[in-house]
């Protein structure tokens, strides 16, 4: 899922999280990048491999030649987009495409965003995007029918809930057996819900995080299960007297992760994986996690 906007925030007890994005239509998400920074390498220049180089960016496999498409839903959330426009550079995501781009040898204005329902993305078939970045997790079921790139985002499911509700106190993923819980549909944080957590009844399952944050103030629900970083927002700038109850890792044990999707056999993903190498390198994942998606406050480890 998603979320913030200038909130500064460090790296928990837990690395941060998971999550997913809405809707259902398909078009096209805002592409005036005449707002987004440079896209460029980490030497501050447009990157460009060898003609000989299967990633240089005249050999590149792209759905439009000479322009680098990519996929992600609307609305777009904080802290993972900001102002709901891809396009702008803002948010941990938007940064990471944009750099990613400058690795492969494209400037903002060769980039283009297109809207792509989070629940379509990892379904087989053709793609309209050489790739999507939309909080998307590495499964096995999903990298069945689509390929992910390495991740470039290790997550973390978290429980948000109201202030002054019994749930708040919860110490336990036991604890929260017993009280109504939300998530989005199609999410890791669905899934988190039924095979983690395993509460006495059967979740609530909305289309969005909008649906679930107004189901939560309208006392339909006790807690929504999102993303570490999205649970930040949420709490930060959402809704008020919201709290996170806690984190936790999926019952597998097996640290979650982030990764860039696309069409089943595209050997693009061999060339995102080196630019995500080169940033992982030269620290600026790093510097861009801590820019969008810190935090300074300790999140307790449920388990």
């Amino acid at each position: 899922m998603r979320l913030r906007s200038g909130l500064a925030v460090l790296p928990l007890v837990l690395v941060p999280l998971v999550a997913c994005a809405p809707q259902d239509d398909s078009g096209s998400a805002a592409d005036d990048s005449s707002s987004a920074p440079p896209a460029t390498g980490s030497t501050g220049e447009t990157t460009s491999a060898s003609p000989a180089d299967a990633c240089a960016t005249d050999q590149l496999n792209l759905k439009t030649p000479g322009q680098l498409t990519i996929g992600t839903d609307s609305p777009a959330y904080d802290p993972w987009f900001q102002d709901n426009d891809p396009s702008n550079g803002k948010g941990f995501e938007s940064a990471v495409a944009y750099a990613v781009a400058g690795q492969l040898g494209f400037t903002n204005d060769q980039v283009k965003w297109v809207k792509v329902p989070f629940n379509t993305s990892y379904k087989p078939g053709d793609k309209d995007f050489d790739f999507d970045i939309n909080q998307i997790s590495i499964t096995p079921a999903r990298a069945e029918v689509v390929d992910f790139s390495d991740g470039y985002y290790a997550a973390a499911q978290a429980v948000v809930a109201l202030k002054d509700s019994d749930i708040a106190q919860a110490a336990s993923l036991a604890d929260l057996a017993k009280y109504k819980l939300g998530a989005q549909t199609g999410t890791t944080s669905l899934t988190a819900v039924r095979d983690t957590i395993k509460p006495d009844s059967d979740p609530s399952v909305f289309e969005d995080t909008n649906a679930a944050k107004q189901a939560l103030l309208n006392g339909q629900i006790d807690g929504i299960v999102v993303d570490l970083p999205t649970a930040f927002y949420i709490t930060a700038a959402e809704i008020k007297n919201s709290v996170i109850v806690g984190q936790f890792q999926p019952v597998s044990g097996e640290q979650e992760e982030f990764g860039m999707l696309f069409q089943k056999g595209n050997p693009l993903v061999t060339c995102v994986n080196e630019a995500l190498a080169a940033l992982t390198s030269d620290g600026t994942l790093d510097q861009l996690e801590q820019q969008w998606l810190s935090s300074e406050v300790d999140v307790p480890v449920l388990q």
